[in-house]
């Protein structure tokens, strides 16, 4: 320890042999346990880490409502839960209910009467008993019911009851005040929007659902930073398995900040994140000419510039160099630099501390 203090003290206090150049020896770089590395140019790179927000596609979104206005009896589902398609989620008790299944039966009696007259009346128009007239009226009146049954079974059916309930309906001719709301597909229950013994008007929301996979990814990033970003850039989010790619770049900048919308599509680990949850996400950029990738020990800061130390044959250079880029244990910059140039990547404390007791 007390020789690695003489050295430094040595160092501190060497003249500088040129401009900007920090002399030292073999010996003191051993010592100081300063490690160069190659600069490696950049093929490809990720950006900084950008907010992003998980949301669910808008085609795999569905509000389940009241089709009936009525009394919400029971809840069958609560959110978080997996449901399948035709499931049923609620139960409501509807006297609007009650009277289309009324008028509906009504219709349907109208219909078997209007069927018997106009069988009845084609076979006596066939014979001439009757007048043509007659019978086309008899047969304009079937069609107008008939009509009207259509319009009644396509209420009922706009309120969930399926052909074969129907069908049990108009057999039994028994009333029914009890509506069940089903699942308009699989999807997991992302909200409950109603409690039980809650009146419900026709529409009011009772669910929201959605199909999890695969999901969006909203990213905020700076317009500065968009750079070449467009559909099809790859992106993945801070931690294992999460990757996708960008299938919109917004137009718009927002006004507070500067920042444009990036969409992506999550089609890997999308299990791995929950609608609603807040992400870091880097956005894949390609590297350009004189681009390099340094481990972010091998910078310093000074005077609110970035530097590095490029080896020379007799000791250091500071060097100003831009940052293009961040990862999480490197950085992507560009400079006044060379692809076979060398880096300090250990040891730049010291090599800072020399520097500026030189200046």
């Amino acid at each position: 320890m007390k020789s690695l203090l003489v050295l430094l003290l040595v160092l501190l206090v060497q003249p500088l042999h040129a401009a900007g150049r920090i002399p030292m020896a073999a010996a003191q770089r051993e010592a100081l346990d300063i490690r160069v590395e190659v600069l490696r140019p950049v093929v490809s790179a990720w950006s900084m880490p950008y907010p992003a927000n998980v949301v669910v596609p808008n085609a795999q979104l569905r509000v389940v409502s009241a089709l009936q206005s009525g009394l919400l009896e029971a809840l069958l589902v609560a959110e978080g839960e997996d449901v399948a398609k035709g499931q049923p989620l609620a139960v409501i008790q509807s006297p609007q209910l009650l009277e289309q299944q009324r008028n509906y039966l009504a219709a349907l009696t109208r219909l078997e009467l209007s069927n018997a007259g106009l069988k009845r009346d084609r076979q006596l128009y066939e014979e001439g008993i009757i007048a043509e007239r007659r019978y086309l009226e008899t047969r304009s009146d079937n069609i107008q019911i008939k009509t009207l049954v259509e319009q009644y079974r396509q209420i009922l059916q706009l309120t969930g009851l399926g052909d074969q309930a129907l069908k049990e309906l108009a057999r039994s001719r028994r009333l029914s005040s009890t509506l069940k709301v089903h699942s308009p597909m699989d999807a997991v229950v992302l909200a409950q929007l109603a409690t039980p013994g809650q009146h419900l008007d026709v529409l009011e929301p009772i669910y929201r659902v959605g199909r999890l996979s695969p999901l969006w990814l909203e990213i905020h990033v700076p317009l500065d930073k968009l750079g070449a970003t467009a559909a099809g850039t790859l992106v993945e989010v801070d931690g294992p398995g999460v990757k996708g790619r960008v299938i919109t770049v917004g137009r718009m900048v927002h006004g507070a900040d500067q920042g444009v919308l990036i969409r992506a599509q999550v089609d890997q680990g999308a299990e791995l994140l929950r609608p609603g949850q807040f992400v870091q996400a880097r956005i894949a950029r390609s590297g350009e000419t004189g681009d390099f990738r340094i481990p972010r020990a091998a910078l310093v800061r000074n005077a609110g510039k970035a530097w590095v130390f490029v080896a020379a044959p007799d000791g250091f250079v500071p060097t100003p160099v831009e940052i293009r880029g961040e990862e999480t244990n490197h950085l992507i910059i560009a400079g006044k630099l060379n692809p076979d140039d060398k880096v300090a990547i250990s040891g730049t404390a010291a090599l800072k501390s020399a520097w500026l007791g030189s200046e």
